[in-house]
């Protein structure tokens, strides 16, 4: 299995701020990286753990 994340981007909805993540994808699931300090390395999740994580954002749960 590749582990290698491909396709990095940022949400669109991020401008020209400085404080983003960026997402890229790797076999099953997803790679997550500071947009402002790429050579830290990143994170991965599975599919379901990201699937989990964005159904969460959308309902609101990490909301302040």
């Amino acid at each position: 299995m590749t582990r290698e994340p491909t396709g990095w981007r940022k949400s669109s909805r991020s401008h020209q701020q400085t404080a983003c993540v960026e997402v890229g994808r790797v076999d099953d699931g997803a790679a997550v990286r500071d947009s402002k300090d790429r050579e830290a390395g990143y994170f991965t999740t599975t599919a379901h753990q990201w699937q989990l994580f964005v159904s969460a954002v959308k309902a609101g749960r990490f909301d302040g």
